[in-house]
């Protein structure tokens, strides 16, 4: 039954990005001012990293113990980045997300193009979404 659910019903569509030439504490602020823990980066419409809270403190941290704090989100934002795509089923990403340890993944389509972002919580909320009879 969960094979027949499609990770693109309960992606999130609006997404919170920056691009890799953002000053890192602009970064920062918009992870605060949106409540997340990461975001795609985008240049030129093309998915080309992700930063998280993680990225931003080791950024931070780097730039106190050299004198200065800030930088770019090119020096901090992974660059190999693992994605699904949307036609991906919940068990198949559930897999993902067990195996890569990820929170969250871009979600691209058939050309490779970022169409959403997915979550653990999201495959949660796609699994209880199906009623689950209980014993009786």
């Amino acid at each position: 039954m969960f094979r027949s659910i499609r990770i693109s019903d309960y992606m999130t569509t609006n997404l919170i990005t920056i691009s890799s030439d953002a000053d890192l504490l602009s970064a920062v602020d918009r992870l605060i001012e949106h409540g997340i823990s990461g975001m795609p980066v985008m240049d030129a419409g093309k998915l080309v990293g992700m930063v998280s809270e993680h990225d931003c403190l080791s950024g931070i941290l780097k730039g106190t113990y050299q004198g200065e704090v800030g930088g770019r989100v090119s020096e901090v934002m992974s660059r190999t980045v693992d994605t699904l795509r949307n036609d991906t089923d919940v068990v198949e990403a559930a897999e993902t997300f067990m195996r890569l340890g990820r929170r969250r993944l871009p979600v691209v389509d058939a050309q490779g193009s970022l169409v959403g972002q997915i979550s653990r919580c999201d495959i949660l909320r796609a699994v209880r979404a199906y009623e689950i009879p209980e014993h009786a």
